[in-house]
């Protein structure tokens, strides 16, 4: 076997790797479930969908997720990127109540300015509504690193099943063509270190 078969061979398990880690989804078996199976296809009590990156590709796969009954309820969680304007957690409920989701099915967390930040804020409004079932939507880069944050704020009284938008304009199964995916694919895993590491002490 030639050295560049080897080198093609080497960087095709890192991208699949990579992707299949940065990645995580518990929804990904449900295709064609019924929707009153049990287990990690049963509803929900609630899709949380948190800014950044391509929010609208975020909240377009919440919707969809609310439009096939995954949950009753959807929460949008983000500050606003720009201080003068609206938060991103209302862009984002507009969004939806323009797709048709009423405004009676969402809640805004409009608080929080990072990862963590969406948890913590996140969490109390779901003790405040007694949930104990969430479908956690982002962009797939972001997704393992969102469900780490949430799963230590979240504790083990709330379920929390993950489920990344497959592919938006900053993300794609062909991140690894471009210098920007990789870019997005080494600073999550720096983060994801540092969460681990911050964890540790």
């Amino acid at each position: 076997m030639g050295r560049a078969v080897v080198v093609i061979l080497l960087v095709a398990v890192l991208v699949a790797g990579v992707s299949a880690y940065l990645s995580p989804d518990d929804l990904a078996d449900c295709s064609g479930v019924s929707e009153g199976e049990r287990g990690s296809c049963s509803a929900a009590g609630a899709i949380v969908v948190i800014s950044g990156g391509d929010t609208q590709a975020r909240t377009s796969e919440a919707i969809t997720l609310f439009n096939d009954g995954w949950a009753p309820l959807i929460i949008f969680s983000g500050a606003a990127a720009d201080k003068d304007g609206p938060s991103n957690a209302a862009v984002m409920r507009q969004q939806a109540v323009e797709a048709g989701v009423p405004v009676s099915a969402t809640i805004i967390e409009d608080l929080s300015e990072t990862t963590k930040q969406n948890a913590e804020q996140v969490r109390e409004h779901l003790h405040a509504n007694d949930i104990d079932d969430i479908i956690l939507v982002t962009s797939g880069y972001h997704m393992r690193r969102a469900g780490l944050e949430f799963e230590r704020e979240l504790g083990d009284t709330i379920t929390l099943r993950r489920h990344p938008v497959e592919a938006d304009n900053q993300w794609s199964r062909l991140w690894w063509l471009t210098p920007w995916g990789w870019g997005l694919a080494g600073g999550e895993l720096v983060r994801i270190i540092a969460f681990y590491v911050g964890s540790s002490r």
